[in-house]
């Protein structure tokens, strides 16, 4: 779509809807690989599952309260609609079969899990904490492959699609990557990194791959995001029309759009190709993280106050 075709479907045809959890404030949301269900995770240490309808609505489905500490964030299984993982302060991951009343996979860390990434073909977990710990965890066996201690601030983990490299933000402006099929190989040694890019200012927050494999966004404290190319590992565009720290971002609508949730008082969804500004969505808070619906014109996002509340942003019946 062009750049004014979605600004006429977002100023036009666009509800925004909330939905309460129930709990403590939410800090972290991911909707599962169908679009199906939304998961959420709070601070007073519950996970709510939605059940989405497909046209623009939620219901609570089922609520987990087996962490012992806060959720700083969960993850759904990349081709497994019912698997979520999550990752607690209480140094514990569990993954959850959402059609089930209690988590099915329990695995105990050495320190506050802040970060948590699947692998593209969901055989491997890994998990970052505050003390720049980096854990990963064979999902079939439930075990600890590897640990790898950095001497940086280690932010954000991801793979990128094709499941090769395997990519971290740091406290330094920069996104650094290894060979990711050497996770399961040579575990005495240290993974190999295979490039480091100097990509902000400040410190580089989140990080995520978009569905296609093109490309590849990084939020920065430096008050902007910038889209790259993943095959060059080219800069495309800087997004800076934002005052404060990107704390999260998301590619929405078959990877056309990119929103980022920050300080400032509103979401920017801007245009991936072009960086161009589509919509300018208004908070009442600033904005902790932010979701695109894996399918649909709906953003998910939730605001830093203590409404414990999931709101829906987009084209909603």
């Amino acid at each position: 779509m062009s750049l004014e075709s979605f600004q006429s479907l977002f100023h036009d045809k666009t509800k925004n809807k909330s939905y309460r959890t129930d709990s403590g404030k939410v800090h972290t949301i991911d909707w599962n690989v169908d679009g199906s269900r939304l998961a959420s995770g709070s601070l007073d240490k519950s996970i709510v599952i939605f059940a989405y309808d497909g046209k623009g609505s939620m219901a609570k489905d089922r609520t987990y309260r087996e962490h012992g500490e806060e959720i700083n964030q969960l993850a759904w299984h990349p081709s497994i609609a019912h698997h979520v993982a999550t990752a607690s302060a209480d140094r514990l991951v569990k993954i959850f079969d959402t059609r089930t009343d209690r988590s099915s996979t329990t695995i105990e860390t050495k320190g506050e899990n802040i970060n948590l990434a699947w692998s593209p073909d969901g055989s491997t977990l890994a998990v970052g904490n505050k003390d720049d710990l980096i854990t990963f965890i064979d999902v079939k066996t439930s075990k600890i492959i590897r640990e790898e201690q950095f001497r940086y601030e280690v932010n954000e983990v991801s793979w990128d699609r094709t499941g090769n490299l395997f990519a971290m933000t740091t406290g330094h402006g920069s996104v650094v990557f290894f060979d990711a099929p050497g996770i399961q190989k040579e575990k005495d040694k240290p993974l190999e990194e295979l490039h480091c890019l100097l990509a902000h200012t400040g410190n580089c927050i989140c990080l995520e791959f978009d569905a296609s494999g093109k490309y590849f966004a990084v939020g920065a404290a430096d008050a902007s995001a910038s889209i790259w190319d993943v095959a060059q590992l080219a800069c495309l565009t800087v997004l800076t029309r934002i005052e404060w720290a990107v704390r999260d971002l998301s590619f929405g609508c078959q990877s056309q759009l990119l929103a980022l949730a920050s300080e400032d008082p509103y979401i920017e969804i801007a245009k991936v190709d072009t960086g161009e500004r589509v919509y300018a969505l208004k908070c009442d808070a600033q904005t902790l993280a932010v979701a695109w619906h894996p399918k649909a014109s709906v953003l998910a996002y939730i605001q830093d106050d203590d409404s414990g509340s999931v709101r829906l942003f987009g084209v909603l019946d």
